[in-house]
């Protein structure tokens, strides 16, 4: 098996190469939507700033997937805490997508699993980048699910 070879103008292998394979296979299933809070617009009637609408910084390919159960938590007597017992998940998007910021919304808008459908997220870290990744990933937290397969 030999390398492809780069894409004219950059070091990185042609898209049709590993990444193309690994994009075709696993980002085929969903279309996912990243966006963050638009700027403040003022609101006439009331004279104060309100959230304007979000902004989409991305809407593709993409896939998810559960990334692990709760974690441990360790409960020293007396002291509050707060259950783990959030769900975390993987987001995988193409490498030409943007890097989603911690914080950002995300949404599954179709999926083959309807069940999914519907489901937002917020990041918790800015989106993982690296020398040999073939896909973007972004660990997040679910914050609504989706609609009833």
């Amino acid at each position: 098996m030999t390398t492809p070879p780069p894409t004219s103008g950059t070091a990185m292998p042609d898209p049709g190469g590993v990444v193309g394979i690994v994009e075709r296979a696993l980002l085929s299933d969903e279309t996912v939507r990243i966006s963050v809070p638009g700027p403040q617009v003022l609101d006439p009637n009331t004279g104060q700033y309100v959230p304007g609408p979000p902004a989409v910084l991305y809407e593709g390919p993409g896939a998810h997937r559960a990334a692990g159960g709760p974690g441990l938590v360790l409960r020293l007597e007396g002291q509050p805490y707060k259950d783990d017992g959030d769900g975390r998940y993987t987001l995988f998007t193409p490498l030409s997508a943007p890097v989603a910021p911690e914080g950002a919304e995300i949404v599954i808008v179709a999926s083959r699993d309807g069940a999914a459908v519907g489901r937002e997220f917020k990041a918790l870290d800015p989106g993982e980048t690296g020398t040999h990744a073939v896909v973007r990933s972004t660990w997040m937290r679910i914050t609504k699910t989706g609609a009833a397969a």
